[in-house]
This record gives C-alpha cells, sequence and structure tokens, in this order.
C-alpha cells in the first residue's frame, strides 16, 4: 500500500464523533481523522515494513499518518537525527507514545534518548524521554537492571515538574521498572518514597500513585515469581 492509498483510506476511515471526543482526553484534534489504533495496527500490517514510506507519512503532518509511520518504519534505519527531528514534531501525548513503544525504543538509540529527553524542557519530548523508560522496562526482556535503576534518579529530579503530560509519564516510567522485577520494585519503592518528601504537589502525586501498585500484593507476587 503506497502514500496516497494510504492517505484516501485513512480519510475514508474518518469519524468526525471521535475527533470530537479526542479533545476530552487531551489529544491534538488538528489534522486529524479520528482514525483507532486497532484500525491503524491493521493498516501496518497490510503495508509492512517500509522506512522510506514512513518518512513520507510523517512528513505529511496528518496525526494518524504520524502513528502509522511509527509502526511502519525499520527501527535499525532510524537515526539519531531522526529521532530528534520527530520528537520536535510531537503534539499531541498520543502520538509521542505511539513512536516511543512501536518504533523509538527498539532503536540502538533508546537508551541514549531517554537520558537525554528527561531533563529537556519542552514538553512532549521531555514526555518522550520517560515514555521510552517505561516501554523499555517493558519491551527490553535482555537489559540487566543496571541500565534500569540508571534512570531512577532522573525521575527524582524531574518529579516536580507538574505538567500534565510530564507528571503522568514519569509515574508511568516509576511504575514500568518497579514491576520488571524484585530487585528493582524494591530500588523503585525507595525512589517513589524519596520523591514524596519533595515539597511539590506533581512530586507527591507521582509517588503516592506509584506506591499504591508497586506495594500492592499482586504485584508484589508476580515480580518474586
Amino acid at each position: 500500500m503506497q502514500y496516497e492509498e494510504i492517505l484516501k483510506q485513512l480519510e475514508s476511515l474518518s469519524n468526525p464523533e471521535a475527533i470530537a471526543g479526542m479533545a476530552r482526553f487531551g489529544i491534538n484534534s488538528n489534522n486529524t481523522y479520528g482514525v483507532s489504533v486497532p484500525a491503524l495496527r491493521k493498516m501496518a500490517r497490510e503495508t509492512g515494513k517500509d522506512h522510506t514510506l514512513a518518512q513520507q507519512l510523517w512528513s505529511s503532518g496528518i496525526h494518524e499518518a504520524r502513528m502509522l509511520a511509527g509502526m511502519i518504519d525499520e527501527p535499525e534505519k532510524v537515526t539519531g537525527e531522526q529521532m530528534e527531528s520527530w520528537a520536535a514534531d510531537f503534539d499531541s501525548w498520543d502520538v509521542c507514545d505511539q513512536v516511543c513503544s512501536n518504533l523509538f525504543d527498539k532503536t540502538e538509540f533508546a537508551y541514549q534518548k531517554a537520558h537525554e529527553w528527561s531533563s529537556r524542557k519542552e514538553e512532549f519530548i521531555k514526555r518522550a524521554g520517560f515514555v521510552l523508560m517505561a516501554a523499555l522496562s517493558v519491551h527490553d526482556k535482555r537489559a540487566g537492571d543496571e541500565k534500569f535503576l540508571e534512570f531512577l534518579p532522573m525521575i527524582k529530579r524531574e518529579a516536580a515538574d507538574d505538567r500534565n503530560f510530564v507528571k503522568k509519564a514519569a509515574n508511568w516510567a516509576l511504575r514500568q521498572i518497579g514491576k520488571r522485577n524484585l530487585n528493582l520494585n524494591r530500588a523503585a519503592i525507595e525512589t517513589a518514597k524519596e520523591i514524596q518528601r519533595i515539597d511539590s504537589k506533581a512530586a507527591r502525586w507521582i509517588a503516592s500513585d506509584a506506591l499504591r501498585e508497586l506495594t500492592d500484593e499482586k504485584t508484589r507476587k508476580r515480580v518474586r515469581g
């Protein structure tokens, strides 16, 4: 399936009701058709991996075309420059999250960008740093604990950032790291307790929400297993 065909198909799947509802979830509804993620995943399977097509789709500026680009791009062909360029274009949390967890976390630059972006000023680039941490915690099964232990001080450092899309991603990263195994669960709980002592409403929310899940008996049982 080629570029023009894909844009036509996206337009044919346009859902005005979905577009109207996106704003309620904090999703940018500019240049969007309201196509669901499952429908995009189906299109991605039909299209197959295609680095060049992914670049074209990204350049269209269309919300769903950009999410689809992240699903069909080839991680081994993605450069650090491309990651910086796409991250600078992030204007909605869902595009940020889809691209980070479908593509960026599978590139050779994933850990480097998680480190770098977590201290950036721009809201969605900073969010992308924490989303990468969360996605790597789930997807990189072979990585050692030390890679994730390095993330914890970064989460603590930025915990007072009260911007909604940043604090939610920092919380997500902390919870995913703490659900990886028993050792990381203990370390994440300790970090959450340190964050709880920061004089910041955002930090207290990040910590208390994470502690609720990380100390839950179901979570503890799973990480012990």
